[in-house]
């Protein structure tokens, strides 16, 4: 493990020769100086994790070296050495960003306490900025896998939002379809990413808790509240919120949350004083929000107020073109979670996953990937390595000819009447009832033929059927 380093800057030689000897001991590297050039020269070429610098400095004074390190890297931990009784200068450099301050003559372990003090500090911030330049990379936008036209559309419009001042954002769309995604990636990849992301299901909490949980609590506001509680929006200021399944908060909560977008303040339970807050407030239904409104279910001026931007997200059965290249993207993901070697998806496997209908969308094929990695003994996922449901649906595909009502949904097997007939009428002939039944969306009836949306598209150029819409 590398050595920290320490820059020790004193004119005085004893202190200098002194403070490395001891510090030396303690297992650091360290380098001196006897002037603020020096200092700045040496910080430049062995960026220091910390340094000791004296504010009586011949030349350019102390004050001005630890500003102008600041300024090159605002993160170094400097620790300020004073003669006693010089309050005001201590006070300066407490506020141009100085760590600590120390009186001389110090105490030598008071010195090395300072360090080991500041020295955690240095790691912690390394370990929260490593942390989120991970988030930042593993919730950008380049990262969603995305090729169909309906879910371009919603990752552009979420790179708009994200670098906007927009102050609320509802995400809709069924389970799975990834909004908790979508909420991230708006907070990581806008302003707001170095500030903290904070996420609560509503639907996962007790009603009081889920209230504490948001606004916090003051001491002695509950029998067992023993101390002062900070709630999320609390913890989030400057950042992101994001409230998962908000048709579950009940009506009072929805009141307070109401306050806190129109006035940016709150008070914690049992508080007396309104705490200021500026958070981005993203939310997210399964729900219609429009019609638990109409409802009577969800409060009409909130609905209003968290519909200013909303994003809806397309179900994967409206996305088809998304699935192989997820199912890719999930192969890979669980390639390096399980120590497997899987090379990809057989033809007949992603037949099987473009016929499926996915109720639970991205989540539901997400954990049908994981099971078939997980269990994967070969390099490739056959469609015997599929769940029965997925089989099942891809067996009972109708592959209907004559005498078959469109819409009926049973398979048959096709027999070739006596007199045999035009292939290219019966294609044409199921082109059509494909589109009848799913009123021109082009996307499902596809699906319906179990060819992709091109194919069915050549073949509607074919038959002059262009005006189909698009799914």
């Amino acid at each position: 493990m590398a050595k920290e380093r320490i820059l020790v800057v004193d004119d005085e030689y004893l202190i200098r020769w002194s403070l490395q000897q001891e510090l030396a001991k303690e297992g650091y590297e360290v380098t001196t100086a006897d002037d603020g050039e020096s200092a700045l020269r040496l910080a430049r070429e062995s960026s220091p994790d910390l340094v000791l610098l004296d504010i009586q400095l011949p030349g350019m004074g102390g004050i001005e070296v630890l500003q102008k390190l600041k300024v090159s890297d605002p993160e170094i931990v400097v620790i300020m050495i004073t003669a006693y009784g010089m309050v005001d200068t201590a006070v300066a450099a407490m506020k141009a960003g100085a760590f600590d301050y120390l009186n001389k003559p110090f105490n030598l372990e008071g010195v090395k306490l300072s360090i080991r003090k500041g020295l955690e500090t240095s790691r912690l911030r390394g370990e929260v900025q490593r942390l989120r330049q991970e988030q930042q990379a593993r919730f950008s936008l380049d990262r969603v896998v995305a090729v169909s036209a309906p879910m371009r559309a919603v990752l552009d419009l979420v790179a708009r939002v994200a670098s906007s001042g927009a102050s609320t954002v509802l995400l809709q769309g069924e389970s799975g379809t990834g909004k908790d995604l979508v909420a991230k990636a708006l907070h990581y990849t806008g302003a707001r990413a170095e500030r903290p992301f904070m996420a609560v299901n509503c639907a996962s909490l007790p009603e009081q808790l889920l209230e504490s949980e948001l606004f916090g609590y003051e001491r002695g506001a509950y029998t067992d509240a023993k101390g002062t509680k900070k709630g999320l929006f609390e913890l989030a200021d400057g950042g992101t919120i994001f409230l998962d399944e908000i048709a579950e908060m009940r009506f009072d909560l929805q009141a307070k949350l109401l306050r806190v977008i129109e006035e940016k303040a709150f008070r914690r339970i049992g508080g007396v004083k309104d705490i200021q807050v500026d958070v981005r407030i993203v939310t997210a239904s399964n729900k219609d929000l429009d019609a638990e409104r109409k409802a009577g279910r969800f409060r009409e001026d909130l609905f209003y107020r968290l519909n200013v931007v909303p994003i809806l997200l397309p179900p994967l059965r409206e996305r088809p073109e998304d699935i192989v290249p997820l199912a890719a993207y999930y192969t890979r993901i669980f390639n390096r979670e399980f120590a497997k070697q899987v090379t990809g998806l057989s033809a007949a496997a992603e037949r099987a996953l473009l016929r499926y209908l996915w109720p639970g969308n991205v989540r539901e094929l997400k954990n049908v990937l994981e099971r078939a990695i997980l269990l994967q003994t070969g390099t490739v996922v056959e469609a015997d390595d599929l769940p029965p449901e997925i089989l099942g649906a891809t067996q009972a595909a109708p592959s209907q000819g004559t005498g078959t009502p469109a819409g009926s949904g049973v398979g048959v097997a096709f027999a070739i009447p006596p007199g045999g007939l035009s292939l290219d009428r019966l294609e044409d002939d199921l082109v059509r009832q494909a589109l009848e039944q799913t009123r021109g969306n082009q996307t499902r009836a596809s699906q319906l033929l179990g060819i992709s949306r091109d194919s069915l598209r050549y073949r509607m150029k074919k038959m002059g059927l262009m005006g189909g819409e698009e799914g």
